[in-house]
């Protein structure tokens, strides 16, 4: 019994390709963009942090609130978690793909992993968009001393 193994760089013939998109060459697409853009942002955000002004004394509570004030920076911050849970909840995926062996425990931590993903994006973005210091009608002694007028 004789069979041929086509070379590997031979193209696929037209009867065994798939129509429609190619989701997993679209992921390891993302994977490395994101992943370029990530290093971009992280090191971004830990040089403000750390290395401008007074260094890592200077992070306390007014320093957040007062970058949280800065469109840029809330925009900055909101990509960089959008990019980081995408990344890291695709690279999940890869992993439950690559190792559970059961179709269903596969649907199971998929379905897992996209609800940790949605949830922690959305929370995180309303934290970022919706963060207020200095609250109306909070006790003086639980908010921030810059707060002036409460």
């Amino acid at each position: 019994m004789t069979s041929t193994i086509e070379a590997p760089r031979s193209p696929y013939s037209h009867s065994t390709k798939k129509s429609g998109v190619n989701w997993e060459k679209w992921g390891w697409i993302y994977m490395r963009v994101s992943g370029v853009v990530l290093v971009v942002l992280i090191f971004g955000h830990l040089f403000v942090n750390l290395m401008i002004g007074e260094g890592v004394s200077a992070l306390n509570f007014a320093f957040v609130a007062g970058k949280l004030t800065n469109p840029f920076w809330m925009v900055w911050d909101v990509i960089m978690l959008w990019l980081a849970l995408i990344h890291g909840g695709n690279g999940m995926r890869t992993l439950v793909n690559d190792y559970a062996t059961s179709r269903i425990s596969r649907g199971i931590l998929k379905v897992a992993i996209l609800v940790s993903v949605v949830s922690l994006i959305v929370l995180g973005t309303l934290v970022v968009f919706t963060f207020d210091p200095c609250p109306a009608g909070a006790p003086a002694d639980l908010v921030a001393s810059f707060c002036t007028s409460l």
